[in-house]
């Protein structure tokens, strides 16, 4: 028997969507430095790969059970942590004398970030992504809930509480004391709830239906 042969097993959607959370979390963090208006609101835009973290997790809970979609939100840690480590690091080496000025400090701008703010990201992702996963599975209770719209308003109900923990946590030790953030929590919950009730559900449903399908499930 050969070592592919004797591996476990891992199923196929699993592991794309395994694949696409870890690299979800990386981008997060870097779509974060634009603000998009959503109407009257201004949001930043690291919300989307966050949301997707939020969809490809209760996906998971939804086909794969609690245990699973924890040990992922776990997991999730280790690119998170090594992209971190690698962009503190390429900051510190010196640009090549070719790269334009401009560039140089566009590149900087971007990835520098404080301490306060590199050190919020983490805990608000670990115990939102937590949170989410424990309310979409408690909800379910004891029935199967395979489908339907009560797995759509499982998911948007999670979705929503744990993206306003998220933005209680993320902005309130990112930015406490620098100036006074409660128009900023307001208005980023209001986007994120408004957000996870309108898109969260309906991708929830699309991934569980293509991790069913010939494409992704052969």
């Amino acid at each position: 028997m050969t070592a592919a042969e004797a591996a476990p097993a891992i199923a196929k959607p699993l592991f794309v969507y395994a694949l696409l959370y870890g690299g979800m979390t990386c981008i997060a963090g870097v779509l974060g430095f634009k603000q998009v208006a959503l109407g009257p609101l201004a949001v930043e835009s690291g919300i989307f790969a966050f949301l997707m973290l939020v969809v490809i997790s209760s996906t998971v809970a939804q086909l794969y059970g609690a245990a699973t979609a924890n040990r992922m939100v776990r997991w999730g840690f280790l690119p998170l942590a090594l992209s971190i480590v690698l962009i503190a690091l390429v900051l510190q080496l010196p640009p090549a004398p070719t790269m334009p000025p401009e560039n140089v400090s566009a590149f900087e701008q971007v990835l520098s970030q404080t301490p306060r703010i590199m050190a919020a990201g983490p805990v608000a992702y670990f115990v939102s992504l937590w949170l989410n996963v424990r309310i979409f599975s408690a909800l379910r209770g004891s029935g199967e809930g395979d489908g339907g719209w009560w797995m759509l308003a499982r998911g948007a109900i999670a979705s929503a509480l744990s993206q306003v923990v998220d933005t209680l946590i993320f902005i309130t030790l990112a930015f406490y004391g620098e100036f006074p953030i409660g128009s900023l929590l307001l208005g980023q919950a209001l986007a994120k709830v408004v957000l996870s009730i309108v898109l969260v559900p309906p991708l929830i449903a699309l991934f569980v239906r293509l991790a069913k399908s010939r494409w992704l499930a052969g």
